[in-house]
């Protein structure tokens, strides 16, 4: 059988580092190509990524292929790009094509069996705290997408549910894969926790959110239900408060508001931005944390809910979406739009240390139950299903 997989998401020029679509995307070819040389792979990478940056998926059983006149496309008529998409793909002779997000749209041209995985529905679900243009861009390609698709993996029963609602997916055309998670954060960090706090000016206990800044992780509530929790914590401890709020992650849509509302709630000395956390800081970062917070409006997945769980950092996550399903009974569950009870959560574990040590044994064990290889296993029985007819 002959497998294309749309890896464009990796090593993307345009976009920088591989993160959500892109991390999904190299952990399952790497996992792929770990339990199966029997089938032919043809990987589709961005024509501007340089040949060297793709040795490592280097197989006897792999070819890679470049999309064409990608780094000339603003400057092709759409119909023209479109062409030359759809032949690149035709002479390759696929049995199935996997586009690995459903935001990567496959040419319409294309003729061939193709597998879409579905992410999230945030577009449909929450499109109030998305910027216009961008949701209304994911819903038309979306809408295509799946139109499109002979199978479509969606990684959680959540968003399963959400295509169902949304777009009117019939129930044999889906299928329920997890993805997997990363062995690196069940392990002893190699970076030292004590560097990484130095390099972010981190001086007190802190509470650590992980993911882009923007409208949809609910930012603003989170902040002002940390300075609630400021204040209860001053009350109990004689006017002392001795936690930082870390805010991890690259500026997104809306960002630019958040220093004025920190000024404004007093938490100027209390909120800290680290930026984009390169990979081997992760690890110490979690690990260093009194507890992780994800106070999202929506989330297809959650993937920092189980990083923080296999470091055995205690979650307070939204109970909404797909975060129950993937957390199970390891996390403290809040409403998003409930400031008060933000804040509740985070003076409960500030204060708990016996529920602590029940979520961090409790996460470890639901941490495990995703593994990457079961992803892949769980893929290639896909393939197998709708390229072999």
């Amino acid at each position: 059988m002959r497998i294309g997989i749309d890896a464009r998401s990796i090593l993307n020029p345009a976009k920088g580092d591989a993160i959500g679509v892109g991390h999904y995307t190299y952990q399952l070819i790497r996992h792929l190509l770990e339990i199966d040389s029997e089938n032919e792979y043809v990987l589709f990478f961005d024509f501007r990524v340089r040949e060297k940056d793709v040795k490592k998926f280097s197989r006897p059983n792999v070819q890679i292929r470049f999309y064409p006149f990608s780094d000339y496309k603003k400057y092709l008529p759409g119909a023209y790009s479109e062409i030359l998409g759809t032949a690149t793909l035709q002479k390759e002779k696929l049995d199935v094509l996997h586009s690995t997000s459903a935001l990567n749209r496959i040419p319409m041209g294309f003729s061939g069996k193709t597998i879409v995985t579905f992410h999230d529905m945030a577009a449909f679900e929450i499109p109030q705290y998305l910027p216009a243009v961008g949701r209304t861009r994911d819903k038309a390609i979306s809408n295509i997408m799946a139109a499109k698709a002979v199978k479509i993996i969606a990684v959680s029963n959540s968003v399963k549910a959400e295509l169902k609602k949304h777009l009117k997916i019939v129930e044999e055309k889906m299928e329920v894969i997890y993805s997997g998670l990363d062995g690196r954060f069940f392990q002893e960090p190699e970076t030292s926790g004590a560097k990484i706090l130095s390099k972010y000016d981190i001086s007190k206990k802190y509470i650590l959110f992980l993911g882009t800044l923007e409208p949809s992780k609910n930012i603003a509530q989170l902040l002002e239900a940390f300075a609630k929790f400021k204040n209860l914590q001053k009350k109990q401890n004689g006017g002392k408060f001795d936690f930082q709020l870390v805010l991890a992650g690259k500026r997104g849509w809306m960002s630019k508001a958040y220093p004025q509302i920190i000024k404004d709630l007093g938490l100027i000395k209390d909120v800290i931005f680290t930026g984009y956390i390169i990979g081997d800081e992760l690890v110490p970062l979690f690990r260093g944390a009194q507890f992780f917070i994800m106070p999202s409006f929506h989330e297809g997945f959650g993937m920092t809910v189980l990083e923080a769980f296999a470091t055995q950092t205690p979650a307070i996550v939204s109970n909404v979406a797909s975060l129950p399903e993937i957390a199970g009974d390891a996390a403290l569950f809040v409403d998003p739009m409930s400031v008060e009870e933000i804040t509740k959560a985070m003076s409960t574990l500030a204060n708990d240390s016996a529920l602590c040590a029940e979520l961090r044994a409790k996460g470890m064990e639901q941490a495990k139950k995703f593994d990457w290889k079961k992803t892949a296993r769980q893929t290639l029985e896909i393939y197998r299903e709708i390229g072999g007819k």
